[in-house]
């Protein structure tokens, strides 16, 4: 069971193929996500324990050289990060909640972001977005209450501030289940 993430973001495909392949030799590493994003970029993000994430981010970054766009290690990620990156949270069919979204210029700030925002309130995040049909953008989208989605908002964003990542941010209270429609 993984508790931390890797995430390598490179500017050549070939790179990133490169890149997975290290980390996978270089520790005990599970892939969660390797493919390429928009535009014309490659993404691996690997689970592990603590060390081994970070041994493999360090393989990656060796064999990436001169591609590497941005490496990211989060030790002790909050769990409800790996459904919403994999698209398999199902929201309950009887709710009329906040719905708030974040979105980012780029792949790896956005994971940073859910990961503060889950953890600084009681929200759902249902959708972790990276980069695919998007134009290289992340988004994702936490409901609950109003309160709640508030502070999982402005974690997310305090998180990611100094990146000069963010897109926009929108918290919608009381949003429409339409909304929803594709998650339920």
């Amino acid at each position: 069971m993984s508790n931390a993430v890797g995430i390598v973001e490179l500017s050549s495909i070939a790179a990133g193929y490169l890149a997975e392949d290290a980390m996978l030799k270089a520790a005990d590493v599970e892939v969660l996500i390797a493919r390429t994003i928009c535009p014309g970029k490659f993404l691996v993000i690997v689970g592990g324990s603590v060390s081994a994430v970070g041994a493999s981010l360090d393989a990656a970054k060796k064999e990436a050289s001169g591609h590497l766009i941005e490496s990211l290690n989060i030790p002790n990620i909050d769990r409800q990060v790996f459904p919403a990156l994999s698209g398999s949270v199902e929201l309950p069919k009887n709710f009329n909640r906040a719905l708030g979204i974040v979105e980012t210029f780029s792949a790896t700030p956005i994971i940073e972001a859910a990961d503060a925002a889950v953890k600084a309130a009681d929200v759902t995040l249902f959708r972790v977005h990276i980069s695919m049909a998007v134009g290289g953008k992340g988004y994702f989208l936490v409901n609950g209450d109003t309160s709640a989605v508030n502070a999982a908002v402005d974690a997310a964003v305090e998180q990611i501030r100094d990146t000069g990542m963010l897109v926009n941010k929108v918290i919608i209270p009381s949003a429409s289940k339409e909304l929803f429609q594709e998650y339920i």
